[in-house]
């Protein structure tokens, strides 16, 4: 079965830092925009807990301890 996410439940995930969570908020015009209560996550190191796709071929995570739901462009790899 076609999986096109990124990262698999309990892979390990960096959040992105500030600034690109500022920019997304000022930017993202569509679905699951930011919270306020999501920002000072930016540089969190988390787990995945859940991961979907958006009708539309976006892909929304759900992370361990962390609100909210985030896109996959504002995660990247806890290693690199």
């Amino acid at each position: 079965m076609y999986d096109p996410a990124k990262f698999p439940v309990g892979s390990m995930v960096k959040i992105a830092d500030r600034a690109t969570l500022d920019e997304f908020v000022r930017t993202w015009r569509f679905h699951h925009k930011l919270t306020t209560d999501q920002l000072p996550f930016a540089g969190h190191v988390v787990r995945v807990k859940w991961r979907g796709m958006y009708h539309g071929g976006d892909m929304m995570y759900d992370l361990e301890g962390v609100p909210g739901v985030w896109h996959e462009r504002l995660l990247s790899p806890a290693d690199g």
